[in-house]
């Protein structure tokens, strides 16, 4: 028997419908490439999503057909997300911070046949283009006086291009398991894998994510996603905010630390999201302008692992709550997120932080196990550390274009190690790749980074397994000082003393400029371990002379 209920397929063109219905005069602000600051309405996104969608008629793309997009956070952005995706095609957005052959090569597997990018990506493009026959259509985000003039393709105008469709056109109604969006994963080992989305999938993860223990978002909300729109899309945020109506912000390109502030104390943001290299380099501002955000409230930090020290920081010091979330481009993006329970609430200030320093617990839609070796599941107790599987309705069950399934027995594995506590929170060990493996035993990397980033003098740290001759790898922790700070290895080194076991302190610190960083912000540890590759450790040439 089959229940009898309306059967209303889950379509992303319905979250921005409910916008404009129930939210139509809720601003959408963004901070131009060309510029200056643009404002409009949820009503207005809708009327220029649906032009979008009619104008995509006119490029003779099919539905299915994939569309790229290499641009920052902003309103026509925006726009794109509902019109490709409404109109059956498929969104499918672009790291522009990738190497111009890495673009080529995931716009060719891909098969995308028009392209939209913003005004700072024009000589991205103009190195990108003849690697890509496919592309047909190349659509610069701007009026028709700002065209840029390219060496190699002939662009049209964003704004040229819209008016060419019509706004009074409706949506088409599709299968809620067909393909909206495409994203690739970063590719730190061989070539990116691309994840493929549905309109379900997608929906129920916008929908997962507003629930009160995860983003909590609500109608009297300003939200400003830091995180990019070309990264997971941005975490989901384009979909979630419609959903409940929050005004939506969108930093263009201005991600530093003064951009951010202006933009926070001009509209009132209460709700941001980024990764940490983002929220170091804001709390460096604040600290050195001695302003403080009068109105944001809460911080959602993803992409690697926070540091406690900028957790305690931001909390200490600006009264604003950090909150760890953890997943990936093959989870949509979310799979947990940290919020306390109500048996936490008695607990004293400090057990209530070693909570919140950890991933978090899944939201429902999410389930997780951690195994050994042998694919044996492991108790969560919080000390037992495993492998990480995760399954549910927004998770990846096969790559785009893979035969392959990345599965096992059902269940995915992320590539990272962690341990479970008996209330569900995951703490995560480590990228499997990361652990450094020393005479038998794991020390974890982030551990170590977290520890060297609480020393007052240190900005940012990263921390890798170098080859020792009696311990197969020993750690080193590679450090960026903060600026007009000093500090010695030996001081490093003893800021670990009690902190740690003492065989897990590291046997060496270097001091650098700059950490490389991936292209999605995160700490590049391949880059890392590729510069120190020859590097001899002290307690190398010690071990050598014993022998």
């Amino acid at each position: 028997m089959l229940g009898q209920m309306m059967d209303v397929p889950l379509s992303i063109s319905n979250l921005l419908v409910h916008a404009d219905r129930f939210h139509g005069d809720t601003e959408i602000v963004s901070r131009r490439v060309e510029g200056d600051i643009h404002r409009y309405t949820y009503r207005d996104a809708h009327r220029r999503s649906r032009q979008a969608a009619s104008a995509l008629q006119g490029l003779g793309i099919a539905p299915g057909g994939r569309v790229a997009t290499l641009a920052w956070n902003g309103y026509r952005h925006f726009e794109l997300y509902y019109g490709i995706s409404g109109s059956g095609r498929v969104m499918h957005t672009i790291n522009p911070r990738l190497h111009p052959e890495q673009v080529a090569w995931i716009a060719n597997d891909a098969e995308d046949e028009a392209l939209f990018f913003d005004l700072s990506f024009a000589p991205l493009i103009d190195a990108v283009a003849p690697l890509c026959p496919k592309i047909k259509h190349w659509i610069a985000l701007c009026d028709e006086d700002r065209l840029p003039a390219l060496k190699t393709v002939k662009p049209i105008a964003y704004e040229t291009w819209l008016a060419g469709g019509s706004a009074d056109s409706a949506w088409p109604v599709l299968d809620e398991n067909a393909a909206a969006c495409l994203c690739y994963t970063s590719g730190t080992t061989g070539n990116p894998k691309g994840v493929l989305y549905s309109h379900r999938s997608t929906v129920l993860h916008a929908l997962g994510s507003i629930m009160p223990d995860v983003m909590g978002l609500k109608a009297t909300d300003v939200v400003l996603p830091v995180v990019p729109m070309f990264h997971v899309n941005a975490w989901g945020t384009a979909y979630s905010c419609p959903i409940v109506g929050a005004k939506l912000v969108f930093p263009g390109s201005g991600l530093d630390g003064k951009s951010l502030i202006e933009l926070f104390e001009a509209e009132k943001v209460t709700f941001t999201a980024g990764v940490p290299t983002i929220w170091l380099g804001l709390l460096q501002e604040l600290q050195k302008t001695g302003q403080k955000l009068s109105t944001v409230n809460r911080m959602v930090v993803g992409g690697s692992a926070c540091p406690p020290a900028l957790m305690k920081a931001f909390k200490d010091d600006y009264g604003i709550h950090i909150h760890h979330a953890w997943g990936m481009t093959e989870m949509s993006p979310l799979g947990t997120f940290n919020a306390l329970k109500e048996k936490h609430l008695s607990l004293s200030e400090d057990d209530q932080f070693k909570i919140h320093v950890k991933a978090g617990r899944p939201m429902f839609g999410v389930d997780i196990k951690i195994v050994d070796d042998a694919g044996k599941e492991l108790p969560w107790d919080g000390v037992a550390f495993g492998d990480l599987l995760v399954r549910g309705p927004w998770i990846v069950k096969q790559y785009y274009r893979r035969d392959e399934s990345p599965l096992v027995d059902g269940w995915f594995p992320t590539g990272d190690v962690a341990t479970i506590d008996p209330d569900g929170y995951v703490q995560i060990t480590d990228r499997s790749k990361d652990v450094i493996k020393s005479g038998g035993e794991w020390i974890s990397s982030i551990d170590l980074e977290n520890i060297a980033v609480s020393h007052p003098a240190v900005a940012e740290a990263g921390a890798i397994g170098v080859f020792h001759p009696k311990w197969d790898e020993r750690p080193m922790v590679v450090v960026v000082l903060k600026e007009g700070r000093s500090a010695t290895v030996e001081e490093i080194l003893a800021h670990y003393e009690g902190k740690i076991a003492k065989w897990q302190i590291p046997d060496d610190v270097q001091f650098v400029d700059e950490l490389p960083h991936t292209a999605t912000g995160k700490i590049s540890k391949l880059k890392l371990r590729e510069a120190f590759k020859d590097y001899v450790l002290p307690t190398a040439g010690e071990a050598l002379a014993g022998r």
